[in-house]
């Protein structure tokens, strides 16, 4: 089976994108295309960009670029947990995706976004310039979930609609198709 990473991007005290994260990975267990992990940039910890030789070279000088590469090398398939900050996706998700380059490549990504009124999206539309850029395949289907702080409730789990819930069905079904199809791209990588 496939492997499937959820990358939590926000890292914050207080994130309300945790309880998200937490129910998109319950939502891609249940739906039983891939094998599953959550990697929290929190726990990641990576400080700002510090390697001296450019990622797509992989001539990596420390041990916490090493490990990323490795997290992210490990996986098929990607999906974005992601706030929307001043019109935009928060620095430590760019940061994350700047510190490798072949890693990424021929690797499908999903976008769960969220916010107040625009629900993420437009910090979506800026983070398809990147992921295209490292050859990943951003999948049509998203989560988008507006005025995110109606979904959580008083025990701090997010409890999704239902447009939410066949949101999240339709880009995990997608994910899979664009994962099969890319695999031999993968593998020749």
């Amino acid at each position: 089976m496939p492997k499937l990473e959820i990358i939590l991007a926000s890292t914050r005290p207080g994130r309300v994108g945790l309880p998200v994260a937490k129910w998109t990975e319950t939502a891609a267990v249940a739906h039983g295309g891939f094998d599953v992990e959550l990697v929290d940039l929190a726990e990641v910890n990576l400080p700002f960009f510090n390697e001296p030789k450019h990622p797509r070279l992989g001539q990596y000088e420390h041990q916490h670029t090493k490990d990323w590469s490795a997290k992210v090398s490990e996986a098929d398939a990607f999906v974005f947990v992601m706030p929307e900050y001043n019109y935009g996706y928060n620095a430590e998700l760019k940061n994350a995706i700047d510190y490798l380059h072949n890693e990424w490549k021929y690797k499908a990504v999903g976008l769960v976004s969220y916010g107040g009124v625009a629900a993420g999206t437009r910090a979506v539309q800026q983070i398809k310039q990147v992921v295209t850029t490292l050859r990943m395949t951003p999948v049509f289907d998203a989560v988008s979930v507006p005025f995110v702080n109606q979904f959580i409730s008083e025990a701090g789990e997010f409890v999704p609609n239902e447009i939410v819930e066949t949101s999240a069905k339709a880009m995990f079904d997608e994910l899979v198709r664009v994962t099969e199809s890319l695999s031999p791209l993968r593998t020749g990588n």
